[in-house]
């Protein structure tokens, strides 16, 4: 057994580990154990008779839960098991919350609090009420846009005759005992940052380095219309457009796929914390990101994100809207889908990350044009490698050998070459190298 998620070890009782409780009990509950050290290695309690007596009385008024402890031996050493329920409302320590995540201990402050305690209240920060609001700060061009989508979509097509705008958000969730919801003002307000003020999209075009910022925008509008109108500007001023021919017909293609980067857009409004600040997209010469406030939900982490899994969208009722004016499905493909469309135009598939407390995108360029190679000086036989692996994962040695049809002490000059010019990356060792090319190098 080791120190986890669900489990910690102590050597002996201090007070201050109701900290720990606390913070078991505010997540998905877990074991303290004491009587073990650092390595895990039993070392036993003197005094584990009367912590056995104790420590429930002192939980309980302390922190006002009930927990099970049990005593155990181990090589005639005892040990304490303390083990913690999780528990439907919030609870503190001297006035502190505490959470468990990782293997860490956090206390929650600010805007982390204030998600924390909505949600063991069984509210969600997008269902609060806006009761100065009114139906006259509501956009009748994003109204119309959903009508018309949730319509086309086959998903709502009864909404295409309502008129009404307080039906309409009475159908959508979106008004509760005569006051519009937060979710009704983001999704469709003219300006919803006079409630909301981190409620925009800001994008900067950045030089060499971070801090060499060349120009910016902020896109602000409704949540509905936001990924539309931040990709129309994308593509104006940001992205590079390149024109071909099919026979007669001109074919206009731009750096990074539409579907890819619209999808990433729709997942950062529907999962954004709006606690925290705005949704920024950072561009660089061979890479562009978008970074959203929010972490990913506890049950899920970055590898699940690359399979299919369920969805645990932050704003539910926010995400119902695009949903029902499908924009989104609901069996948590959104990032797969991001995968499949840079890969469908040849792209490296995006990387995902958490990042700053929130969640990271990065969508990279293809760099290995004919003329970046050429400036590399490559011979025949690693462009050759190159365009082969732009087709396929990796290459090993032996493929390198079949592909370039060369020897195999060749095949290792020209790959470790590849590596030292961050062309390749290497992974693994002796008989299972692997090369792959290295997007983000």
């Amino acid at each position: 057994m080791q120190e986890s998620q669900n489990i910690e070890w102590k050597e002996v009782w201090k007070d201050e580990y109701l900290k720990w409780v606390c913070g078991f009990a505010n997540a998905s509950g877990g074991k303290i154990i004491i009587g073990k050290n650092d390595e895990g290695e039993i070392i036993g309690l003197k005094d584990s008779k009367k912590l056995l007596e104790d420590l429930p009385n002192k939980i309980r008024d302390i922190l006002g839960i009930l927990v099970e402890i049990k005593l155990q031996d181990s090589k005639d050493e005892e040990f304490l098991e303390i083990i913690v329920e999780p528990y439907p409302f919030p609870v503190n320590y001297k006035g502190r919350y505490y959470f468990r995540s990782g293997s860490t201990l956090q206390e929650l402050k600010g805007q982390a609090l204030n998600e924390f305690l909505l949600k063991k209240s069984g509210k969600t920060w997008e269902g609060a009420l806006e009761p100065q609001a009114s139906f006259n700060e509501i956009s009748l061009d994003a109204i119309e846009e959903f009508k018309i989508e949730a319509t086309k979509s086959g998903r709502y097509p009864i909404i295409r005759e309502e008129s009404n705008l307080k039906n309409i958000f009475l159908n959508l969730r979106l008004y509760k005992d005569n006051a519009i919801k937060r979710s009704g003002l983001i999704l469709f307000g003219k300006d919803p940052r006079n409630y909301i003020m981190n409620a925009y999209v800001k994008i900067g075009k950045f030089g060499n380095s971070d801090t060499e910022l060349l120009y910016q925008d902020i896109v602000e509008t409704n949540a509905f219309q936001l990924p539309d109108k931040t990709i129309e500007i994308l593509e104006k001023k940001y992205f590079r457009k390149f024109i071909s021919y099919e026979g007669i017909n001109r074919i206009e293609k731009t750096e990074y796929p539409y579907e890819a980067v619209r999808e990433s857009l729709l997942n950062a409004v529907i999962h954004k914390n709006y606690f925290g600040p705005p949704i920024q997209i950072s561009i660089y010469d061979d890479k562009f990101m978008i970074w959203n406030p929010g972490e990913l939900p506890d049950e899920l982490s970055i590898e699940d994100l690359k399979h299919k899994h369920a969805s645990y969208p932050r704003n539910p009722v926010i995400a119902d809207v695009f949903f029902k004016a499908g924009l989104i499905e609901t069996w948590g493909r959104g990032t797969l889908k991001i995968i499949e469309e840079c890969k469908k135009v040849g792209l490296p598939e995006p990387k995902f990350e958490i990042n700053s407390g929130g969640f990271l995108v990065t969508f990279y360029k293809e760099k290995f044009t004919d003329s970046y190679l050429k400036k590399l000086n490559l011979n025949d036989r690693q462009i050759k490698a190159v365009y082969y692996l732009k087709k396929s994962d990796f290459i090993t040695n032996s493929i390198y050998q079949e592909v370039c049809g060369t020897s195999e002490r060749t095949a290792s000059r020209d790959l470790e070459q590849l590596t030292e010019k961050k062309v390749l990356k290497k992974i693994g060792e002796k008989k299972g190298t692997k090369y792959k090319l290295n997007h983000g190098g």
